[in-house]
């Protein structure tokens, strides 16, 4: 599924999502190379749509293939019948199938030339086209194979790094976030329809408590969503990766400690004080999580306009980090006591080249700051400090037993959205407004999974009270 990720990694939902049509019939049939770019030993090229299994016996020239069976044939350009490759295929008749429509999975030999002329053959057939970004994934979502949710998580588990961003994405993508809004949304379409109910039939036989019950049900929904929110965002910070940044004064060690951490040269070391001038980022997998550390430019006043401004992008970093490391020389004392002061609860001092001083140098106390003496020219302790920050990085991302956590803005935005639609109806004066402010929280749930139906209301409202008989 590489046509969800754009070339910059990140996922269009507006590609997968959006309403208006791709430009092309929806009843087109579609192919697209499935395993990604680049020479490999296999390659595996997705066909779906009505004309899957006619183009099948096309190219193989015989009978569709047994379900969900792999079947080796020559596989044949039908315009001259020469042999294209010598692959394996299968066949999945819809519904029961990735996109709820006939699919065909050709895996061939993953040549550059093979996957050009077999792709080349399936173009020449009639409505046969090539799909376009998201849309293997949009027909799921269109044949309620997916939702959007569950497609978001399919496309965290394609771009995971770390174990566990791949745990995280596989329950995203199973249905365990889905379940967790579809159970409020349920909720609120339940107290919905007794809301509309009690406006619409007063007549009725209806409890008398009705009103007052929703109210009771809608604020603990609302206070559940609350407590759901209010999770540092764990979630977020899990797919997007934990942010640490190095900082401190210039010929402390900065650099030399990212290229120990990345155990690579990522950064030029040098004893000439401001050769770090802009951020220098490295991706790591520290404990099974992501960490992105950033290298800074030394803090210290100066009047050259390009370190200014790296000095100014450094302050900025490390306060908007998850963590910072701040690296100091342990030799100067006093001309560290400006860099310490903006040490903040959670972060780490490294007092690094203290082999010089006898090693270990001692360190201050910093309220709720780690200190260590470090060297990071000998190694000395430097496992000391990688194991407190993995430490902080696991049980800030760590999994709890918890329902399972947000990890999109779009999500947060919409919780936040349903829990005021709900606040704002337990104010309400008139039962009118209050079930209008229902069904705009019922509305903000669905958008996160895409399932916004009226419908839902009215089998409530005539399932449940039986009106009318």
């Amino acid at each position: 599924m590489t046509q969800l990720i754009s070339p910059q990694g990140e996922v269009s939902l507006v590609e997968i999502v959006r309403l208006s049509n791709f430009g092309k019939m929806t009843n087109d049939t579609i192919f697209a190379l499935s395993s990604g770019n680049g020479v490999s030993g296999l390659a595996v090229i997705r066909i779906s749509g009505p004309e899957s299994g006619p183009i099948l016996q096309s190219l193989s020239g015989g009978s569709l293939p047994m379900p969900r069976h792999a079947t080796r044939v020559s596989l044949r350009d039908p315009d001259n019948g020469e042999v294209l490759d010598d692959g394996l295929v299968l066949w999945f008749p819809g519904p029961a199938s990735f996109t709820g429509e006939d699919i065909v999975e050709l895996h061939i030999h993953g040549g550059r030339a093979t996957i050009d002329a077999v792709s080349f053959a399936l173009s020449g057939f009639e409505n046969c086209r090539l799909a376009e970004p998201g849309e293997f994934s949009r027909r799921a979502f269109d044949n309620n194979k997916l939702d959007l949710a569950e497609i978001e998580g399919l496309a965290d588990l394609i771009a995971a790094e770390t174990e566990a961003q791949r745990k995280q994405a596989l329950r995203q993508l199973s249905g365990g976030i889905s379940e967790v809004y579809e159970n409020w949304r349920e909720a609120l379409l339940r107290l919905l329809a007794h809301a509309e109910a009690a406006i619409d039939f007063p007549e009725e036989d209806l409890p008398d408590n009705l009103i007052s019950d929703t109210k009771h049900n809608m604020l603990g929904i609302s206070e559940s969503i609350t407590q759901y929110i209010s999770d540092n965002r764990r979630g977020e910070r899990l797919r997007d990766g934990f942010q640490i940044t190095i900082a401190g004064p210039p010929n402390a060690g900065k650099s030399s400690l990212l290229n120990e951490l990345a155990q690579r040269d990522v950064a030029i070391v040098s004893e000439q004080a401001g050769t770090t001038r802009d951020v220098i980022e490295v991706r790591l997998d520290l404990g099974g999580y992501p960490v992105t550390i950033a290298d800074t430019a030394g803090m210290r006043t100066t009047t050259e306009t390009i370190e200014a401004e790296g000095v100014r992008r450094a302050r900025d970093r490390a306060e908007s980090s998850d963590i910072t490391i701040f690296v100091v020389d342990a030799s100067l004392d006093k001309a560290n006591a400006e860099i310490l002061k903006m040490a903040q609860p959670g972060d780490i001092v490294a007092f690094n080249k203290s082999d010089l001083l006898g090693f270990p140098a001692p360190t201050p106390k910093i309220p709720d700051v780690d200190t260590l003496s470090v060297s990071v020219k000998t190694g000395q302790h430097l496992d000391k400090l990688i194991h407190s920050v993995t430490e902080r990085v696991i049980l800030s991302l760590s999994d709890s037993a918890g329902p399972p956590p947000l990890t999109r803005l779009r999500h947060r935005e919409a919780l936040e959205d349903c829990r005021s639609a709900l606040l704002r109806g337990l104010e309400a004066p008139e039962s009118e407004l209050m079930a209008e402010d229902l069904r705009l929280a019922a509305r903000a749930l669905g958008r996160i999974t895409g399932r916004v139906d009226v419908e839902d209301v009215l089998d409530v409202i005539f399932g449940e009270f039986c009106i009318g008989k």
